[in-house]
């Protein structure tokens, strides 16, 4: 009995070889965003407690002692998307020091590490009267990792 008991035997394919050199060309995919933008009109705003210094940032034991934080204080409500160029436009409104024409705002993160112990973290720079032109200025909160209930220095400079 030819045949029976014998496998069927395909000819074997060949792949063509990989693609040599660079990728094709394209249009590069569209940048993600870092973070998923806010509904301001259906998302409630969060508590940002924002502390202003003439000449530099606060330093770091001002904040040890739970409820005595530094007196220059200003509580806004605004949303992880607020980015430096508006935290900068709001501060300007409460720190008349802080509208003048040369003036630079530091921006830092106060919070708490792993031991407890208060960390300032500065995380951008804007002037007082830019053109929306440095990096900084569009910055997000989210994008620079803030977390709820971290605190934020500016430094008036």
């Amino acid at each position: 009995m030819a045949g029976v008991g014998e496998a069927h035997r395909r000819p074997a394919r060949h792949l063509p070889p990989p693609p040599r050199g660079p990728p094709p060309r394209g249009p590069p995919p569209p940048p993600r965003p870092r973070f998923a933008p806010v509904d301001r009109e259906k998302t409630c705003p969060l508590l940002l407690r924002v502390f202003t210094k003439s000449g530099g940032h606060h330093d770091k034991e001002e904040f040890q002692v739970r409820g005595k934080a530094p007196k220059d204080e200003v509580q806004i409500y605004t949303w992880k998307d607020a980015t430096l160029r508006e935290l900068t436009d709001l501060v300007k409104e409460v720190a008349p020091e802080a509208n003048r024409r040369d003036t630079k705002l530091s921006f830092a993160f106060v919070y708490p590490d792993k031991r407890g112990h208060f960390v300032v973290k500065e995380v951008g720079m804007t002037y007082s009267f830019g053109n929306g032109r440095r990096v900084d200025d569009s910055k997000a909160l989210a994008e620079l990792s803030f977390q709820i209930g971290d605190y934020l220095d500016v430094a008036i400079l």
